[in-house]
């Protein structure tokens, strides 16, 4: 089918529809996007598609809502919103048009549809309190969309689609970065799971350069890693092993004498001619070659396991 317009409804936004929108504009980018609640518009018609209105879903016409009753569910009966039902029909292909190699767009599609999507659907439909975020529930995604709105007394009639090219925007970067980072992420995880066949039973994996390495850690089962180290421009990296992806703590920390110094002070602490830099929080440390590096991951690693 050759689309023509792209269709959701007029008035107030919120990241459901924006987000679908970035999709659907990638794939189509030709196509006449249209806000609108007039039923001509948000029923169905060749060469369109509509969502988040019209309360109707059926893919083969084009029709992309969720607020009809009954509304659709995921297979585990968690609710979509139009951003759900249009990642499940479209995310492979917008995945595609953004380059993923084909043989991670299936781990990549379910990865962006947990991490991001899901949560997305479950706040639009008031499944998901937005006090679940704490003190950050300001900062998420559907929060900062929401502020882009005009105020209630912005003069204009063309104001409400002035702020909803603004979200688009926003929520383009935020959505392409998404796929960016997994991307990323997927193209390292080869690479760290042969350095890590390598290492052994070391405690130190030694990597080519910085690249995501955590999944890769936990996939490979490497419990017994403490620290990684890789060149950097110039100088090379000692970095800390965070327990998982969801914590800042650590499986061991640098010592403890070693925060905060540099140089000359660092040296003198560690013991190790050419270390320059130890963040005060003991996460990173930094030397100026890799006989340095080295020599501070093997103190490290004995103080973590005295």
């Amino acid at each position: 089918m050759t689309v023509t317009e792209l269709v959701t409804h007029s008035g107030g936004f919120h990241a459901d529809e924006i987000l679908s929108t970035v999709v659907l504009s990638r794939l189509y980018p030709e196509a006449r996007r249209l806000r609108s609640r007039a039923p001509a518009l948000t029923s169905s018609a060749p060469g369109r598609i509509v969502y988040d209105v019209g309360r109707a879903y059926d893919a083969a016409a084009g029709l992309f809502d969720h607020h009809q009753k009954p509304a659709p569910l995921r297979p585990d009966g968690a609710p979509y919103s139009s951003f759900g039902l249009i990642w499940h029909h479209f995310g492979t292909d917008y995945l595609r048009a953004l380059a993923v190699p084909e043989a991670d767009l299936a781990t990549l599609h379910a990865d962006l549809d947990d991490s991001l999507v899901r949560p997305i659907d479950l706040m639009d439909n008031g499944a998901l309190d937005p006090s679940a975020a704490g003190p950050l529930a300001g900062l998420t995604l559907p929060a900062l969309l929401e502020r882009m709105k005009p105020a209630f007394d912005a003069g204009g009639p063309d104001a409400e689609e002035a702020a909803f090219e603004t979200a688009l925007g926003l929520a383009r970067t935020v959505l392409e970065a998404s796929v960016a980072t997994l991307a990323a992420r997927a193209r390292a995880e080869g690479r760290v799971l042969a350095a890590i066949a390598e290492t052994g039973n070391r405690r130190v994996l030694e990597l080519p350069q910085g690249m995501p390495h955590l999944s890769a850690i936990e996939k490979a089962g490497a419990d017994h890693l403490l620290f990684v180290v890789h060149p950097r421009d110039g100088d090379w990296a000692l970095n800390t092993i965070r327990k998982s992806a969801g914590t800042f703590d650590s499986r061991a920390d640098l010592p403890a004498a070693w925060a905060g110094l540099t140089d000359a002070a660092l040296e003198q602490a560690s013991g190790v001619p050419g270390a320059r830099f130890c963040h005060n929080a003991r996460f990173i440390a930094v030397a100026a070659t890799r006989e340095a590096v080295m020599a501070l991951a093997e103190k490290a690693v004995a103080e973590a396991l005295a």
